[in-house]
């Protein structure tokens, strides 16, 4: 299968081959883990209908996908499926310090505050 351009056809193939976890024994964790891009969008959407930000959670569940997915992939992937929160993923992507190199994003000054305070 051709991975040059994720779909919402082919992206559940893309993370299995790019999931990185020795510790997986089955279909339930492996699916817990995807679905936690699910869970960082509901939290961002928290984020910027109500201002309601949850910084600790957030950095959480980013630190735990990329221990469980290749890098360069599991960025692809959340720049994919939260695509509409992306000045909010990158400025924890830059806080954690996996912003890609040529990402010109704007970062979200409110959130690299509270960030700095941690």
């Amino acid at each position: 299968m051709n991975f040059d351009e994720l779909t919402d056809k082919n992206f559940p193939l893309f993370a299995a081959k790019y999931y990185e976890n020795p510790h997986c024994i089955g279909l339930d964790e492996f699916t817990e883990d995807v679905n936690r891009i699910k869970y960082l969008k509901r939290l961002f959407s928290k984020y910027e209908s109500k201002g309601e930000l949850k910084e600790r959670l957030i950095l959480n569940h980013l630190v735990i996908l990329y221990n469980v997915f290749e890098t360069q992939a599991l960025t692809k992937m959340l720049y994919f499926k939260l695509s509409d929160y992306d000045r909010s993923l990158s400025t924890f992507l830059y806080y954690l310090g996996y912003l890609p190199t040529s990402d010109e994003t704007i970062l979200d000054i409110d959130i690299m505050n509270v960030l700095r305070d941690i």
